[in-house]
Formats: structure tokens, sequence, C-alpha cells
């Protein structure tokens, strides 16, 4: 009887690291198609921000729905992410003033500063969507981010485009993978009710 058990169980295993694996290249796949296209709003994932300014990878999200903002892509543009711990800055609300310096109207802009984690800001934006009568959006953040992100929100029945930011080109083959199978844990984790 061990053995049987301890046979469904190395079993398992394999098939959940296949599963995993799997995942993991759906989400290289994604991380490099552009799918823009006119749509009711451009989501900006949040990351660091330093004493309220945008951290590099900030900047890099910003700058590209700026891109897709002047390109005429969406009327709006909605920031998420909560303070990270600062006692001052959201990065949503880092990312307004960011956009707001760079020409993009008040109106324009809407937050979403209180997530402290993907799923969370995803499902507030989700609820912002709804609130506004909104059912498509552009999701701008880094490519290893945009699968996870398309399916987190269109279980909330919207309409989802990925545009990964461009990328600075800086990690190697290892740290990408590592990147994609670490968000394919994340993903299967949120399969089953976990959000992070």
């Amino acid at each position: 009887m061990k053995r049987v058990i301890a046979g469904v169980f190395a079993l398992l295993s394999i098939l959940f690291l296949a599963y995993l694996f799997y995942v993991a290249k759906q989400i290289e796949r994604q991380s490099t198609i552009e799918e823009a296209r006119p749509a009711d709003v451009i989501i900006v994932l949040g990351a660091a921000e330093y004493n309220g300014r945008p951290s590099p990878v900030l900047k890099l999200r910003l700058d590209h729905a700026l891109e897709l903002y002047a390109a005429g892509m969406a009327p709006y543009i909605l920031t998420t992410g909560g303070s990270g711990g600062d006692p001052v800055y959201t990065e949503g609300e880092v990312g307004r003033a960011y956009l707001s310096r760079h020409g993009v109207p008040s109106e324009a802009i809407l937050v979403e500063p209180e997530g402290a984690t993907t799923a969370q800001s995803l499902n507030a934006a989700a609820e912002i969507m709804h609130a506004q009568n909104m059912d498509s959006c552009i999701v701008v953040s880094d490519g290893y981010h945009i699968y996870r992100v398309k399916r987190l929100l269109q279980a909330q029945g919207l309409k989802v485009y990925g545009s990964p930011r461009l990328s600075s080109g800086s990690l190697t083959a290892i740290q990408r993978r590592w990147l994609y199978l670490r968000q394919s844990v994340g993903f299967v984790l949120w399969q089953v009710g976990v959000n992070v």
C-alpha cells in the first residue's frame, strides 16, 4: 500500500511540475506579444516608487502607457498599486503625478491606490471599470506579468489586451525563465484560490 501511495504521489508531483512548465511556456509566449488596440482604459500595473518618484521599472511602464494614450488607444489611464510600506506615497498616486507632469489631463487619470498584491490591485481596477461602465482595457506591465494579469481581469468579465513595456534587456535567459516559472506558480495559486 505504501508503494502505491508513493507512486501516486510521484506521478502527481511529475504532473504538477509538467503543468507549471507548460504555464511558464505560455507566459513566455505571451510576454512578447503586442495586442494594443482601442479600448476603454489603459491599466498600468504598479511597481516600486522611491519617495514619490517612480522606480525605473514603473517609469518604463508609465512611459509606455503615455505612448499608447498619445496614440489614441484609450481615453483614460488607470494606475494601480498601494503604499508598499511607504507612509506617504502609493504607487498609484505616484503614477498619477508622473502622468500629469507629462501632459495627461487629471480627468483622464483613474487611480487604484490600495492594492498590496497584483490580485488586489486588479480586483479593485475591475471594480472601477465596472462602476465606469468600461469593459475593455489594455494592460501595461512587464512581459512576464501579462499572461497572469490578463487571466485575472478576464475572470472579472473584461476584454483584456496585453501591451508589455519595452524591456531594458538587462535580464539573462536564466533570469527570464525564473520569472516565467515564478509567475506560473502565482497563476496556479490563483487558480486554486490563493491570491498573490
